[in-house]
This record gives structure tokens, C-alpha cells and sequence, in this order.
């Protein structure tokens, strides 16, 4: 598909636990790696894998799906490609994605339904119209989801966020939800601590 993948491992090699990082619309994995300097050492592997045109999708996600097609199938396709390339189980795996990429991050785990490692959604939420459903099985078995974001939020309505809290825990999934106030389209020290305790469970599991 010509997109390229970064790659950050421990110093010992490839780890048993993958973190998938998802950057946002007009960004690169560079925004990421930012994000991930910011966290503690975890004994992980990274992996950032770069939108065409730093672009997963060329709408908003609250746009009609077909709007969005077929560069929504493509990104989902490479995230899947991603994972099955990493070779560990689901449940070894963290999908952590902000704006745009916390989008594709959580359309992919509703597509793709099971036991993850964890979920972190950055001022993102399920891809869809107003009245879409989500619906599908309560197969999360547990799955730990942190959401974090502002409220207001230029690009995220708040309660989009909530409705995708919302279909998360009814198919199963753990979701912690904090909402800051004023923030701006931006990431905190907080919502990046609450990342850090996801990885590190799944580390520990």
C-alpha cells in the first residue's frame, strides 16, 4: 500500500505486548513519538504507522461511512495488517490513537470485537452519522478503554464521545471517560498517565 511503518522496541528486541499508535488527521508518527517520550519506559514494542497524505480518512467521522470510502477501508485494512504482523494475541495488543487516529482506533475494535490489551481514545469517537447504532456482539470480554477529552472540542463533540463510552460498555469493555473542561484540541499529562496504566496492564497480564 506504499504507507510506512515505525517501529520502537526494547533494547532486548521485539516485546509480547504491541502498541499501536494512531495519529491525527495532518500529522505523522512524529506526533506520537511525542506523546510516547512523554510516558514512562514500558517494556513494549511501538508501532506507528503513517496515513497517506497524513490523512486516514478525508471527511469528518461524523460524515455518512460511503463519504468516506474507500480510504476508511484502507485504514482499517493497514491497522489490521499491523496487528497481524506484530504475530502476538489480541489481548497483547493496545490500540492508542488521538483525533482522527482514536477514530480509526475504536471503528476497527467495533469491526474487529474482542479481548484487547486496552484502548486508548484521545478526543475521538465512533465513526458515523447522527443515529448510527454500533451495534454487534458483547465480545470486549472486559477490555480496559481510557477516553479523554475536551469539552468543548472544535473537531470531537463531547457527546459523541459519551455515545461511544456508551456502545463500548454495552459489548463489554471496561471505560474509564474523563472530560476536561476548556482543554483544547490537545493531550494532558493526566489523560497520559491514564495511557500508561492501560500499557502497563497488559504488560502485567
Amino acid at each position: 500500500m506504499g504507507e510506512s511503518v515505525q517501529r520502537r522496541d526494547p533494547g532486548d528486541g521485539p516485546a509480547p505486548v504491541v502498541v499501536v499508535l494512531l495519529h491525527g488527521r495532518g500529522a505523522d508518527p512524529a506526533s506520537m513519538w511525542s506523546l510516547v517520550d512523554a510516558l514512562p519506559n514500558l517494556p513494549v514494542s511501538w508501532l506507528a504507522p503513517a496515513a497517506p497524505g497524513g490523512t486516514w480518512y478525508p471527511q469528518s467521522f461524523l460524515a455518512p461511512i460511503e463519504a468516506n470510502q474507500p480510504a476508511l477501508r484502507r485504514a482499517l485494512s493497514l491497522v489490521g495488517t499491523v496487528i497481524a504482523d506484530a504475530g502476538v494475541e489480541r489481548s497483547r495488543v493496545v490500540l492508542f490513537g488521538f483525533s482522527q487516529g482514536a477514530c480509526l482506533a475504536v471503528e476497527y475494535a467495533l469491526r474487529q470485537p474482542g479481548r484487547y490489551g486496552g484502548l486508548v481514545l484521545l478526543t475521538g469517537g465512533a465513526i458515523g452519522p447522527p443515529g448510527t447504532m454500533w451495534e454487534g456482539p458483547a465480545a470486549f470480554a472486559g477490555t480496559p478503554v481510557f477516553c479523554g477529552t475536551s469539552d468543548p472540542d472544535p473537531h470531537v463533540p463531547v457527546e459523541r464521545v459519551r455515545d461511544t463510552v456508551d456502545v463500548l460498555s454495552r459489548r463489554g469493555a471496561s471505560v474509564r471517560l474523563e472530560v476536561y473542561p476548556g482543554m483544547g484540541h490537545t493531550v494532558n499529562a493526566h489523560e497520559l498517565e491514564r495511557a500508561a496504566e492501560i500499557i502497563d496492564m497488559t504488560t502485567s497480564r
